[in-house]
């Protein structure tokens, strides 16, 4: 459990996919071989079965395309919640560099020093955009930057730091008995997967369809972001008419962001979580009936 809630923090989320470029270099594929046919070369030596065709590649082996964040800002104005998401332009050619994301995120997180939440994110999230921002030769000194004594200051490499939250240690246990983001969302009446999972993600990409992969990102970013609210609300850290209003201003920050046209795909999510809060309320009501 984190111990105390930041005035900033950011909470994250990021979608890859297998890297081609890497894929043809490590296994030595003809430059030929289209980025489809290396993709799937690379989930063949990754393990592929006819059960599971696309297996979880080692993060170094993908390249990150999409990162989405509930920013969360505490001051004596209030709560303020935006959703940033890298890149910001789909069809800018620049902007959907990897480079650009990793350097544009890590720099910012330096600059602003917020607390982190993600989930899984010890193991996925933040280790690929280290070891992406390594491969790609992106300098982020500050958010490298570490203090002599994790609790001296802000860390996001040490594990005791309370600078980098991942909410699936808090909720998780051992091996296959740790939920997935899907189950416990699912479970406490918060959107899970909806149209889309990760599976979906490279044939999108390789689609060009990263406006559909920047909307799926950010559906998990806001369920991150719900969760956290729920756990904070579960350790105490804010009151019931909080957690409720805090919920209605994420609730109104999506409608705002609902009517510009590259964010339509919000309404959806606003939907289902109306739906997924009221199957929630009336699985309550019954267990509490007997």
């Amino acid at each position: 459990m984190f111990k105390i809630l930041h005035n900033k923090i950011w909470i994250f989320d990021s979608e890859w996919v297998p890297d081609a470029a890497v894929g043809r270099e490590l296994y030595q594929l003809p430059p030929s071989l289209t980025d489809e046919a290396v993709i799937n070369e690379m989930w063949k030596h990754g393990g592929a079965t006819e059960e599971n065709p696309t297996p979880f590649l080692k993060t170094v082996l993908c390249r990150i395309v999409s990162i989405s964040a509930i920013i969360r800002t505490e001051s004596q104005d209030g709560i303020r919640l935006q959703l940033l998401s890298l890149p910001r332009n789909a069809d800018n050619p620049e902007e959907r560099g990897e480079t650009h994301i990793i350097d544009t995120f890590l720099n910012a997180i330096g600059k602003n020093r917020p607390q982190l939440v993600g989930y899984n994110s010890s193991r996925s999230d933040l280790k690929i955009l280290v070891q992406r921002a390594i491969s790609n030769g992106v300098q982020a000194p500050e958010f490298c930057r570490r203090p002599a004594k994790p609790w001296e200051g802000v860390d996001y490499f040490a594990r005791s730091s309370d600078y980098h939250i991942d909410l699936m240690e808090i909720v998780g246990s051992w091996g296959k008995g740790s939920p997935s983001l899907n189950e416990m969302a699912t479970a406490c009446g918060i959107p899970g997967k909806m149209e889309l999972d990760g599976n979906a993600v490279a044939p999108l990409w390789l689609t060009g369809k990263l406006d559909q992969i920047i909307a799926y990102n950010e559906f998990d970013a806001i369920t991150t972001y719900l969760l956290w609210l729920r756990i904070a609300f579960f350790g105490g850290f804010i009151s019931l008419n909080a957690y409720e209003d805090e919920q209605e201003l994420l609730k109104k920050m999506l409608m705002d962001e609902s009517v510009k046209p590259e964010r339509v795909h919000l309404k959806k999510y606003l939907d289902e979580w109306k739906r997924a809060k009221s199957v929630k309320k009336q699985a309550l009501a019954q267990s509490n009936d007997g």
